[in-house]
């Protein structure tokens, strides 16, 4: 369904969900270096999905390949909510200069965020379809 919006239209998705992306890390992490370096991996893995998907079996189409980059990365980004608190106590810390050998989180946060991200797929893959 989604996938047959003209690429202009999915290609904006796609920058809007870079966007929330990069916007989520800044805000949680307030390294600029960082979320520059996040906006150009984002970058890098839409091209790279766009090129495997056109190389798979099934030949997924530009089209399809933007849809679930977009619902992929948007869940990825609703994950990083439950880290939000440690990783701004973390940042702050190694502003002031405190390294610490192992950094402490609850286990159920990885899950959280894996949890997003395949939920979030499956709708962007249902949607594209």
């Amino acid at each position: 369904m989604l996938a047959r919006l003209p690429l202009p239209y999915l290609l904006l998705l796609a920058a809007f969900a870079t966007f929330i992306f990069c916007l989520a890390v800044e805000k949680i992490i307030e390294i600029r270096k960082l979320t520059v370096a996040c906006a150009v991996i984002s970058a890098g893995c839409c091209f790279g999905m766009i090129i495997m998907g056109s190389l798979q079996y099934q030949e997924w189409s530009a089209e399809h390949m933007l849809v679930l980059y977009s619902f992929g990365w948007i869940g990825f980004s609703i994950g990083l909510i439950p880290f939000r608190k440690p990783y701004s106590e973390y940042a702050e810390e190694r502003r002031r200069g405190v390294m610490r050998e192992k950094y402490e989180y609850a286990k159920w946060r990885p899950l959280v965020t894996v949890a997003s991200v395949i939920v979030m797929g499956t709708v962007g893959h249902f949607l594209a379809t």
